[in-house]
């Protein structure tokens, strides 16, 4: 089949021509969840992880998971849709959505016949390096989210806004913050270092459980940096040493301005340098058990 495919309920497609319906839940509510993956090589990477997260979240808000959750299938698509599309070398993203399906609009839900509609889309991805060498700019701006930011929702109308400011005052990032306290970023989870302690927002409700969040918690106790998941206000931002971002397409991003101040030195810190080796180095080793299920 020529061209880019989609994968939509159990069917493999051109993706200009998957349609949804207009009664999906997830056009009409935004009832639905999503992952994105990194995938290096034509390896989707940390894939139990995100399934995990995935799992979590169709539970939350009472989804009956479909096939594509279990690992064997979802290897399967994600192999048929970035071969289809030629990405087997270099860098992509495999973007999973599932909604709670097509019915009559009403808040309560469907009756539990409703099939959840499935989608899935592999896309060609370059990391900003050249952003990262220098060191990016965040603003901050008021976290106006639900409280249970720690389901990856569709609904991402806040985190949309938030985005479109920094881009409007010329930064990478808006990070949130939430009575004085910063929860996290737009779609990135934010870092401090302080003393050479980093320091995060603890892992509840108020953000999301960054796949990359924890793997880069676990790097730097393995290198033997003291990380304490608590969190920080707006006011210490200008004091700390360091300041960097997380997420699965920002690695580690480090921050060398927020809002007018300057972070530390004004350049990426040593901190931030060493982490994103080591996740770089994660990366590339990838999940060699994709391969013998694969094939």
């Amino acid at each position: 089949m020529p061209g880019p495919l989609a994968y939509l309920n159990g069917e493999f497609l051109p993706r200009s021509s998957a349609t949804l319906s207009v009664d999906d839940r997830g056009f009409v509510f935004g009832d639905g969840v999503y992952e994105v993956w990194r995938v290096i090589s034509g390896q989707p990477f940390e894939i139990d992880a995100h399934l995990a997260r995935l799992q979590f979240g169709l539970a939350e808000l009472r989804i009956a998971p479909p096939d594509i959750v279990e690992r064997d299938v979802f290897v399967g698509v994600a192999k048929r849709l970035l071969g289809a599309s030629s990405l087997e070398t270099g860098e992509a993203t495999i973007y999973l959505e599932i909604t709670r399906g097509a019915a009559p609009r009403t808040h309560q839900f469907p009756i539990a016949a409703t099939r959840p509609t499935v989608y899935a889309v592999a896309n060609r991805f370059e990391p900003p390096e050249a952003l990262r060498a220098r060191g990016a700019r965040a603003i901050t701006t008021t976290d106006i989210r639900w409280l249970r930011c720690d389901i990856k929702t569709v609904q991402l109308l806040p985190n949309v806004l938030a985005k479109q400011a920094a881009a409007d005052a010329g930064a990478t990032e808006a990070i949130l913050v939430r009575d004085g306290v910063v929860t996290e970023g737009s779609h990135t989870n934010v870092f401090a270092v302080d003393g050479g302690v980093i320091r995060t927002h603890p892992a509840n409700n108020l953000i999301l459980h960054g796949v990359t969040r924890q793997l880069v918690i676990d790097l730097a106790r393995s290198l033997d940096l003291e990380v304490r998941e608590t969190a920080f206000t707006r006011d210490e931002l200008q004091t700390f040493d360091e300041l960097f971002l997380v997420g699965t397409t920002t690695d580690v991003m480090p921050l060398v301005r927020v809002d007018d101040h300057s972070i530390g030195s004004g350049s990426p810190g040593p901190i931030a340098t060493q982490l994103q080796a080591a996740l770089r180095a994660r990366l590339d080793a990838g999940d060699r058990r994709i391969a013998a299920v694969a094939s």
